[in-house]
């Protein structure tokens, strides 16, 4: 017998059928985030990131143009097991002579033909409210100066219209996240009013008519940030009421909580309300630093409360890290392994039979029970699941050729 076939007989003894688990992950798709190729730069001329985002690291090869990100993209990509979609911040627009305020799909032609090309399910999108000459004193949508506001929620606007454009070409619904940098460095003389100019701005952008059948609009919150340290507008209390009295989708980023705040008990107290939630996966160490996903006991958490709430289809799950220390590419294909094991892992676990002894209040063989799937033998329905996938375990060694070949000509 193969290791699959004893794995699959070992799974089968505890009630788990390893083939319905890898058909399940094989139709959850997962949004890669394209900004990880070429440290959140961009491609409409704002050049290094700031105003809140910070890369760190100067590996070689960083993607220069959009020819670069899209053969990065592709060779990465083609690495990933599972459905994917792509993951755009409108900085990425291209052949834009146009200021963000007045993007139009038209700017993000070049990208639905280069997805479709490589078989993507669809396209997500973010306005970039950074990295921009009208991040005036930190702050976008509550700024106290109009006319900043009105630019950026003019640019809100014009990404709900690019995203119908999304939906339409892939006939996915396309999710549109809205993060600002808005806060203060030291203690504010005035909590209040910063929030209620955040709250007309959003008010106003959702008033423009945008069809909710093809765009879920998201806010995403943040405890804190660089140069933010003391008062951040968009929290999570504020960006939560807003997201349930307007109907629209929280997007929760597990770097932007406090280190004792678990964003996979965020996740079933959420759905307890909501018809979607969003995810950006993450991995913060100490604070929201962006670090590559790994297959932790946190992933491992998030990925479960998923699975055992049956709501593959209701929370939409997203990559957002980017290091610039290591190999961009090997970075991108990591992360979004570790995200397909913590499902796959999540699936290969008998809920049901947990679940009943927790409402029994066996919790004696609830930890138990706990304790035996952590040395199942996952690692062989993994590699089977690369192997019908047609990849490999070792994605070093091509990585490792394509740096040879192509990031280091880059330099």
């Amino acid at each position: 017998m193969t290791a699959y076939e004893l794995a699959k007989a070992e799974y089968g003894s505890k009630g788990i059928e390893t083939e319905a688990a890898l058909a399940s992950l094989k139709e959850i798709p997962v949004s890669i985030h394209c900004w990880q190729g070429d440290d959140v730069v961009g491609l409409d001329g704002g050049g290094a990131a700031s105003g809140g985002i910070q890369t760190t690291g100067n590996y070689t090869g960083r993607a220069r143009n959009f020819e670069e990100l899209k053969a990065d993209i592709t060779k990465a990509f083609s690495m990933m097991p599972g459905k994917k979609r792509l993951n755009l911040h409108a900085s990425y627009a291209v052949g834009a002579a146009a200021d963000r305020d007045k993007y139009e799909p038209q700017h993000f032609a070049p990208w639905v033909k280069f997805a479709k090309e490589i078989g993507l399910q669809g396209i997500d999108f973010n306005p970039t409210m950074f990295s921009h000459k009208n991040v005036k004193d930190g702050l976008t949508l509550s700024s106290p100066d109009e006319r900043i506001r009105k630019f950026w929620i003019e640019h809100c606007k014009a990404c709900l219209r690019i995203a119908e454009y999304f939906a339409d070409e892939f006939k996915s619904p396309s999710l549109v996240n809205i993060w600002i940098p808005d806060g203060l460095k030291d203690v504010p003389a005035d909590r209040l009013t910063p929030r209620l100019r955040l709250k007309d701005s959003l008010d106003k952008i959702l008033a423009c008519g945008y069809d909710r059948n093809k765009v879920i609009v998201a806010v995403e919150s943040k405890v804190f940030g660089i140069g933010v340290e003391s008062y951040t507008v968009g929290s999570n209390e504020f960006y939560q009421n807003y997201a349930a009295k307007n109907n629209i989708c929280c997007l929760l980023d597990n770097g932007h909580y406090h280190p004792l705040e678990y964003v996979s008990d965020k996740i079933p107290a959420l759905l307890a309300f909501y018809d979607k939630l969003a995810l950006h996966v993450t991995r913060g160490v100490r604070w929201d630093s962006d670090h590559v996903v790994l297959f932790e006991d946190e992933l491992k958490e998030i990925a479960k409360e998923i699975v055992r709430n049956d709501a593959s289809d209701k929370v939409l799950i997203g990559l957002d890290y980017f290091d610039a220390s290591i190999n961009r590419l090997s970075a991108w294909v990591t992360g979004q392994r570790a995200m397909q094991k913590a499902l796959l892992y999540a699936l290969l676990t008998n809920h049901g039979e947990l679940r009943l002894l927790q409402d029994k209040a066996d919790f004696t063989a609830l930890m138990v029970k706990q304790e035996e799937y952590k040395t199942l033998p996952f690692g062989a329905v993994w590699k089977e699941y690369l192997r019908r996938e047609n990849l490999k375990e070792d994605y070093l060694t091509e990585i490792r050729e394509y740096e040879s070949k192509v990031l280091k000509e880059r330099n």
